[in-house]
């Protein structure tokens, strides 16, 4: 029978020493190197004592040099599934145990996060699969790891897994958790559903029809947190790159007694429209000063 320590003071699960920014010539990818495993392991075996640590670390670390970094975080999750309870709802609830506490800031966040790339990959590779969870539905729980998770890393990978599978739901989802009070949270409904995010699949029914969407641009346009509204202008640009004069009528009607703060927001989301010199991207920038 398995056995949680769900008392664990918080205060001992630890993040692997990680740069505070991206350094030349050292490979992004060694921010999942045998450290961050090895401190993962510790984590979770701190919490779930039945957790084999030393035969996780050596799976999740074979052969693993030549992985990139999104390669390396998948990896892990394969090797997190063989160590980790056999049911998924269970195997989440260690690792949710295990998370090292909510980020309170928005800048100089370092690449300590990253850590919990693995994590994401977990549920982004399991969460959708009901015969890894007894043949329930894991909709509620893997939408409880994503908003637990982007409070520390960002969950804007797994969750297009979720609006591709099941985007009515997702979005009713992502309705309410745009009106959180955690601007990561608040983020990550805005980055989550970009058609084109970088590093991700791309999410055809939205770059055929970015409408689902819309309504949380609209929500977030004059967001409190500059990491928000910037993610706000980066899906707009997004949008432009499939739906151009959806993207223009947005920036253009905004423009309507707009802030110092939304004014940015509209040059930022029209910037490579712009720089394409397009006579109405132009216009309405100029209009945004």
């Amino acid at each position: 029978m398995n056995t949680y320590n769900y008392s664990k003071d918080m205060s001992e699960l630890k993040l692997p020493k990680a740069p505070s920014s991206i350094q030349k010539g050292v490979p992004l990818k060694l921010v999942l190197d045998e450290p961050a495993v090895k401190q993962l392991a510790t984590n979770i075996k701190s919490i779930y004592p039945d957790f084999h640590e030393n035969r996780f670390a050596a799976e999740a670390l074979s052969d693993i040099t030549p992985y990139s970094l999104k390669e390396r975080a998948s990896k892990i999750a394969i090797a997190l599934k063989e160590y980790l309870p056999k049911n998924y709802s269970e195997a989440i609830e260690v690792l949710l145990a295990s998370l090292t506490p909510p980020l309170t800031e928005t800048s100089d966040l370092g690449l300590s996060g990253m850590f919990y790339m693995p994590h994401v990959s977990f549920v982004e590779m399991y969460g959708l699969d009901r015969n890894y969870n007894g043949n329930s539905d894991p909709f509620d729980i893997s939408m409880k790891a994503q908003y637990e998770l982007t409070k520390r890393f960002t969950a804007e990978f797994s969750i297009r897994a979720f609006i591709i599978d099941q985007p009515d739901r997702t979005f009713a989802v992502l309705y309410d958790w745009m009106r959180d009070s955690n601007p990561h949270v608040r983020r990550l409904c805005s980055e989550g559903t970009r058609p084109r995010l970088p590093w991700a699949s791309k999410i055809a029914l939205l770059i055929e029809d970015p409408t689902p969407s819309i309504h949380i641009l609209e929500y977030l346009k004059n967001d409190d947190d500059l990491y928000v509204r910037r993610s706000v202008a980066n899906h707009i640009g997004d949008i432009a790159k499939d739906n151009l004069n959806i993207a223009l009528e947005l920036c253009e009607k905004w423009l309507d007694n707009a802030s110092k703060e939304l004014k940015w927001v509209i040059r930022h989301a029209l910037r490579h429209p712009a720089k394409k010199k397009i006579e109405r991207a132009l216009e309405i920038r100029r209009m945004a000063k």
